[in-house]
């Protein structure tokens, strides 16, 4: 299975992919701890059906050394006893900021506050920014069709220079 179309070999789209990866990047250096990263990061790629980020998101979860249990249970994180209070806040606003059409407030008052009281002002930055990064990134290779199972962590290197 191939994608539709190869993003990063047409010019314009390497330059935005480059781009893209720097803003990445800057989340990736924030004080939002990784493994909330990459859980809110695999948790909105499994709702917007995005196999290739899913893929991308626990190969880089399990290399950084998330448990295998974590992984399985992101998408029951609500029945889970594995996740921190921190950790749930985050996933429910991952699930609340990714299913904008499913409620005309976006995300509620109450998860809004349960971000709040876990999460500093850097650190709600870092969601917020990862949460609109990680749906515009599903929503392209959902377009593209980009097929799940080659990534390999830290491939994509080359694009955050």
């Amino acid at each position: 299975m191939d994608a539709r179309f190869d993003f990063f070999g047409n010019e314009l789209a390497t330059k935005f992919a480059k781009r893209f990866a720097n803003a990445a990047m800057v989340i990736a250096q924030s004080p939002l701890p990784k493994a909330t990263q990459e859980l809110v990061s695999l948790r909105a790629s499994q709702i917007n059906g995005c196999a290739f980020c899913t893929d991308m998101h626990t190969k880089d979860a399990a290399a950084a050394g998330e448990t295998a249990v974590r992984l399985h249970l992101v998408a029951v994180w609500r029945e889970a006893v594995v996740f921190t209070e921190a950790e749930r806040a985050a996933l429910a606003f991952a699930e609340e900021a990714t299913r904008l059409a499913d409620a005309h407030e976006g995300v509620s008052d109450e998860t809004w506050a349960q971000v709040r009281k876990h999460y500093d002002d850097d650190q709600t930055a870092a969601l917020i920014a990862l949460v609109s990064l990680i749906n515009a990134a599903n929503r392209m290779n959902v377009v593209l069709r980009t097929p799940a199972g080659s990534y390999e962590p830290g491939m994509f290197g080359e694009f955050t220079s």
